[in-house]
């Protein structure tokens, strides 16, 4: 898969190994991820094939014929950032070789949901949806006439606009589904005006609609969520996916909730033969019932955390601090911290300061102190006594507000930076710079506005029918804050709508310095002082929520008065590959690591080329980096946090080495540390190891490497014609397991090691 987004998945009923999958989600938040299309699977999810619709952005639904494998429809709400013909229904009768395009409103509204009538699969229902995002609002729904429900009765060939019941004025989203205990019935969730929005019900095929209930819990942030489902055995039992799930049992008149291991609910899968069987899903994972929703399956074997950043501490191990999409911020270490191994390595998690949107630091001179942030509240944490204290920089309640009316545009996830100078001072940022020197306490504004601050930009955030303003789309705010580790008082700003600004007297004046061509209204994601050069500073820049999938990486060597772009599409970072975050490395000047929304990158050359360096990393967006003791740390919207363990190889590598070629190591430290290794539900811990890595510039007869001490005696030998190291069985207290036995072997074969 080239991207992490999943809209829809869909299993085809005549044959269980024909799978097709739909990327790119239709709950349109605004660090949506790009979908690229469908893939399939005919060996049951082994192997993947991508067999087109590349350029129709969000797909909502999938739906294959129930007896034809080769027949499959595609809802696809297109491009979400942009207006263009690729988006409605598409249709394939040859397994995913061709497509048609067999249902089209206009070039601004999409379809979301698509269904078949279980006993006539000609017989098809779509809904049609105007869903789209700026960097300052939602877009969700338009003129009736555009949006609603349609069928078709000749398998897609031509539609019939169905929406006779609903309401006609204004039509937002709209999930339907079809009961397979009554294919008459259809159940219909709708984003409307006021009292309008609700559950409604056909029980002649579609040809007209009647609301059935205006609970307000069933339609909450429509654009996030709208999604019901009809129970395939019981025509009066139908489920609704909102903030809560919610149940009714009277064909759709009243409504219960039913608890679910976590909030913000998506969707489901209900067995066609057995109804108290279902998946579903929601903002912590998925979930299993075997018994209609009474009790449900963990969450905690997907690792599958989105995180907005990361930032590492003193400890050792260190530990790795961040904040999770819908979850709390978590500290995890980065290597098992004790000799023993817990029960279960959850164990080893706790919750940090500050919220889902973080960011979250620890004191650099005492780890016990962790600061946080919770959409623009701060807050200080003491892990000694459990005790957190919250803190405004002024007290204002930003939902429902426009940002214009707003005293300190705060965005959800808005940063703090501690000074690598003096831990006593914080950074936090608004449009403005805020300064405390007392932990939160009390604060001063120490800048003007630095944002661009245009006025289109400053409004209410959800149109035409729901309003939806939580911070995320706060505009014209900073959102990338730095101060230069080399120098105090040089302090560097980015903001959400494209301006760069740098003080070099610790705030008392400001520079704009945003790059001459930078196109405008992008946002500066993240900004990288040079631990190396005085002067020198990096910025990652992106403008997709603009439809600009451009990569943009900046480097200036002066302040800011003049900036190279380090990416032209040409150079190693694909030119639809927006960048996200970029680092360099500590130990080697002019080695760079970008993040991008599709994997990671390196340069040898200060930028001026660029490598894939995924390894063994999922393809997901990097939202954030640090190289810390010699290890890339890293970040990742949807698979949690990564770590590359010893990057000093990186520092020695000039070229391929023609010779075999030993890597000096890195200092290790002696220790017993638990190992653990990695499963869906346990992290990748490898112990207290010392790494020794080599390359051959071809295959050897043999290999020995031995350890000297300063005197020169040997203390350790490995060689290629030992007999490795296997695992044997053992018995543990609660079941079998397996440990390392005998001495690592050292490869022959060309290549590093």
């Amino acid at each position: 898969f080239e991207t992490a987004s999943i809209g829809a998945i869909e299993v085809a009923e005549s044959n269980p190994d024909v799978i097709y999958v739909g990327t790119g989600s239709a709950a349109i938040r605004s660090n949506v991820i790009k979908g690229l299309g469908v893939y399939k699977s005919v060996d049951a999810g082994r192997t993947w094939s991508h067999v087109g619709l590349r350029d129709v952005g969000a797909i909502g639904s999938v739906r294959v014929h129930p007896t034809n494998p080769d027949i499959v429809y595609v809802a696809a709400l297109g491009q979400v950032f942009a207006d263009g013909p690729q988006r409605g229904v598409f249709r394939s009768r040859d397994g995913g070789r061709t497509w048609d395009k067999v249902l089209f409103v206009n070039d601004r509204t999409g379809a979301f949901s698509v269904v078949l009538d279980p006993t006539n699969p000609d017989r098809i229902y779509a809904t049609a949806w105007r869903g789209q995002r700026k960097p300052w609002t939602i877009i969700s729904g338009g003129p009736a006439a555009e949006g609603g429900i349609y069928t078709s009765t000749d398998a897609g060939s031509t539609w019939a606009r169905t929406s006779e019941g609903l309401p006609t004025d204004l039509l937002g989203k709209i999930d339907v589904d079809v009961s397979r205990a009554n294919p008459r019935r259809l159940f219909a969730i709708v984003e409307a005006v006021g009292t309008k929005a609700g559950l409604y019900r056909s029980d002649d095929g579609g040809a007209s609609w009647t609301q059935t209930s205006s609970e307000p819990g069933l339609i909450a942030r429509p654009f996030y969520y709208t999604y019901v489902d009809a129970d395939p055995k019981n025509a009066e039992v139908v489920w609704v996916n909102n903030l809560a799930l919610w149940k009714s049992v009277d064909g759709g008149r009243t409504f219960s909730t039913v608890p679910t291991p976590h909030g913000d609910n998506h969707g489901m899968w209900i067995n066609p033969e057995d109804a108290d069987l279902m998946i579903q899903s929601n903002d912590g994972g998925a979930n299993v019932s075997r018994d209609g929703g009474q009790t449900w399956t963990t969450q905690y074997n997907q690792p599958t955390a989105e995180l907005y950043q990361v930032e590492v501490d003193s400890q050792y191990p260190y530990r790795v601090y961040g904040a999770q999409q819908d979850n709390t911020t978590v500290v995890v270490p980065s290597n098992a911290p004790m000799s023993t191994a817990p029960d279960d390595t959850l164990q080893y998690w706790s919750q940090g300061a500050g919220c889902e949107t973080g960011p979250m630091k620890p004191r650099p001179d005492n780890p016990r102190i962790l600061y946080g942030v919770c959409k623009g509240e701060f807050s200080r944490l003491n892990l000694a006594t459990g005790q957190e204290q919250q803190y405004w920089v002024y007290p204002q309640h930003r939902y429902g507000h426009a940002s214009r009316d707003i005293r300190y545009r705060f965005q959800r996830t808005s940063p703090f930076e501690i000074s690598p100078h003096d831990p006593s001072t914080i950074y936090h940022t608004s449009q403005y710079v805020h300064r405390t020197r007392d932990e939160g306490r009390t604060w001063e504004v120490i800048s003007p506005d630095l944002t661009a601050n245009l006025p289109e930009g400053q409004g209410v955030s959800g149109e035409p029918i729901t309003r939806d303003i939580t911070g995320e789309e706060v505009y014209a705010t900073i959102y990338a804050f730095e101060e230069s580790p080399l120098e105090k008082g040089v302090l560097w700003s980015g903001a959400n709508d494209g301006p760069v600004h740098v003080s070099r007297d610790d705030g008392a004046s400001w520079q704009n310095v945003t790059p001459r061509g930078l196109p405008p209204g992008g946002r500066v994601q993240q900004i990288e002082p040079s631990p190396h050069r005085k002067g020198s500073a990096y910025i990652a820049y992106y403008r997709y929520l603009l439809d600009d999938w451009a990569p943009y990486i900046y480097r200036t060597d002066d302040y800011g008065r003049t900036w190279s772009q380090l990416t032209d599409g040409r150079n190693g970072i694909p030119a639809d590959y927006p960048t996200r975050v970029v680092r360099e490395d500590p130990d080697r000047e002019g080695l760079l690591y970008a993040g991008t929304e599709f994997g990671l990158f390196l340069s040898w050359d200060n930028g001026a080329r660029w490598q894939r360096w995924q390894l063994d990393l999922p393809v997901t967006p990097v939202t954030d980096m640090r190289v810390h003791r010699k290890d890339l740390v890293v970040s990742t919207m949807g698979r949690g946090f990564w770590v590359l363990d010893d990057v000093s190889r990186l520092h020695q590598w000039m070229a391929v080495p023609s010779a075999a070629t030993l890597f000096a190591p890195r200092e290790a430290t002696r220790a017993r540390l638990a190992i653990s290794t990695a499963t869906s539900r346990t992290p990748d811990y490898p112990g207290a190891l010392a790494y020794l890595d080599y390359r051959l510039g071809s295959d050897a007869v043999q290999v020995t490497l031995e350890v000297l001490d300063q005197a020169g005696t040997v203390l350790r030998t490995f060689t290629s014609e030992a007999a490795g190291s296997p695992t044997v069985p053992t018995q543990g207290m609660r079941a079998p397991g397996r440990r390392g036995a005998g001495t690592p072997r050292p490869a022959r074969t060309r290549g590093t090691h």
